[in-house]
């Protein structure tokens, strides 16, 4: 029985979708069968992974068209497979005001995609809305990633908020997979100091690989791949595979 593990923090800019697609592509290296759904209405997670030519999105799935297995594509890295998304996303809310229960729809579209992965992922829009809640409630845990800039726990507590209320009245098995850090600047004092804030305020649930600053992880998309395929000796592509190995359980992972 595979895990969903929602990657969400309403604050752009963090690194949410770098980490989608490179934790993915980490994941499905060490030969665990990973789907990555694509819930953000920009579709950066799809064009990340190289994938532009598909019949079908995450939309047509969350308002019935097709099914998840027929939206399903495989991707440029072995064990990896894509459920994309476009702009037509954006509409989904609209249409579905009306539906009873709609907060669930992901969740009865993709609960028995379970059975045949070791992890699904999905990539959240930077907002708190329709697509999050879903996300939210169709997930076994949340990983929110957290930049060491300036305002790194702006808007954090409105996250954690949502997060209990989604466990309160649609998802009372929800748990918090982690928090990562990201964008360490090792130049930076700043960075440091965020870090040791971050830390303070999660505790044991702060991951301890963090993902350095690093420019191929900035290029890698641009070239439709992950950095593991665009640099795989990058300090981003060691970080992420660090990042996967502390997951498996490979490495020494948040305190016990």
């Amino acid at each position: 029985m595979g895990k969903i593990i929602t990657i969400a923090n309403q604050k752009g800019g963090v690194g949410k979708t770098t980490t989608s697609i490179n934790l993915s592509a980490s994941l499905a290296t060490a030969e665990k069968k990973v789907l990555l759904i694509d819930i953000d209405p920009q579709g950066n997670s799809s064009s990340g992974l190289g994938v532009s030519d598909y019949k079908s999105t995450i939309y047509e799935v969350l308002i019935g068209e097709v099914g998840p297995v027929e939206a399903t594509m495989p991707t440029l890295v072995p064990n990896l497979y894509l459920i994309p998304s476009d702009i037509n996303l954006v509409g989904a809310e609209i249409e579905m005001v009306e539906f009873k229960e709609r907060e669930q729809y992901l969740k009865k579209r993709i609960i028995d995609l379970k059975e045949s992965y070791d992890y699904i992922f999905i990539d959240c829009p930077p907002s708190l809305g329709f697509l999050t809640l879903n996300s939210l409630t169709a997930s076994d845990s949340v990983l929110i990633p957290v930049q060491c800039e300036y305002f790194a726990l702006e808007g954090l507590g409105q996250l954690l908020n949502t997060i209990n209320l989604v466990k309160q009245y649609y998802n009372t098995s929800l748990q918090i997979e982690g928090v990562l850090l990201t964008m360490y600047d090792v130049r930076l004092r700043l960075s440091q100091q965020v870090a040791e804030e971050i830390r303070r305020y999660f505790g044991e649930k702060v991951f301890n690989t963090i993902i350095y600053r690093n420019v191929k992880l900035s290029e890698a998309p641009g070239y439709g791949k992950p950095v593991l395929l665009y640099d795989a000796l990058s300090t981003g592509a060691k970080n992420y595979i660090s990042l996967a190995a502390e997951m498996l359980g490979v490495l020494s992972g948040k305190d016990e």
